[in-house]
């Protein structure tokens, strides 16, 4: 497994190898020993699946706010995404910055997004499937969100945006009094 780091601390592309032969393929998705230096003593609580049928539909931004907050491993199953992870940490030199990379089964990629980091993404190919290792429960009164347009973040969102939910399309703005997460 190879682990590189991106332009945001703490948000990382894991990339594994793939062992084929005339049978089919194996490949390690996660290996804590090969990670450790990521996610330390956290622990994976919660893996989830998305599908999303459309191409150019949008997922997010979302994360949960502390005690709640969370490491997510993202990994595409199935199709190809665009992929987002937005620095919302207070005090971080990259507050409000943005890095993404596209997933698909073939270009063998995780996306990292630790705690204070929102997360979203937009389907380059349809019936798209994600898997999901979360280090936190899901809490709804913990849960927070970025409105995928938010003119302070700037996404480039590389298809115009669609098919998004009523509650992510209804996201407030953030405002110049945002200050950030405090972990």
């Amino acid at each position: 497994m190879k682990l590189v780091q991106t332009e945001i601390a703490g948000v990382w592309i894991a990339e594994t190898n793939m062992l084929s032969d005339h049978r089919g393929s194996f490949q390690r998705l996660f290996c804590a020993n090969e990670e450790g230096c990521i996610i330390g003593a956290r622990k994976i609580v919660q893996i989830n699946q998305s599908i999303t049928r459309a191409t150019g539909a949008v997922r997010g931004l979302h994360y949960q706010k502390p005690p709640m907050a969370e490491m997510k491993i993202v990994r595409c199953l199935r199709g190809r995404v665009f992929d987002v992870a937005v620095d919302l940490r207070k005090n971080s030199p990259t507050f409000l910055k943005w890095t993404a990379i596209e997933l698909a089964p073939d270009n063998h990629r995780s996306f990292v997004i630790p705690e204070g980091c929102a997360h979203g993404f937009q389907v380059l190919e349809e019936k798209s499937e994600l898997l999901y290792l979360h280090t936190a429960f899901y809490s709804s009164p913990d849960e927070g969100a970025v409105r995928f347009d938010d003119p302070m973040v700037g996404v480039a969102w590389p298809l115009p945006p669609r098919d998004l939910s009523a509650r992510d399309s209804s996201h407030p703005y953030l405002d110049a009094g945002f200050k950030g997460i405090e972990l």
